[in-house]
């Protein structure tokens, strides 16, 4: 599945959320960091997914082969290298039964 496909899926997911009031303060964000990596970050509060066990995902294999995500204060963060970012959103939407 390629990274656009995941980002549709994600998309769509979105879009299920939005019900006038969630989207206004909540939401995903997407961005690099600077190991370098990227950061996905999703507000759970106030959907079905808030108070959802989260099992942490830890792949630490040196500079350029690692991996985080785990669920904090309501919100998804998953973290990773600079190739992880497809494998990121996988954990997010296998979270949340979109795959």
């Amino acid at each position: 599945m390629s990274q656009f496909d995941l980002i549709a899926i994600l998309s769509e997911w979105y879009v299920e959320q939005c019900d006038g009031e969630w989207e206004h303060g909540a939401g995903i964000s997407i961005t690099t960091i600077d190991n370098p990596g990227w950061r996905l970050k999703i507000n759970l509060r106030e959907t079905a997914w808030q108070d959802a066990i989260f099992e942490k995902i830890a792949l630490d294999k040196g500079e350029s082969d690692w991996l985080q995500c785990f669920m904090k204060d309501g919100e998804f963060i998953g973290v990773g290298d600079p190739s992880k970012l497809g494998a990121i959103l996988k954990s997010f939407l296998k979270f949340v039964g979109k795959l």
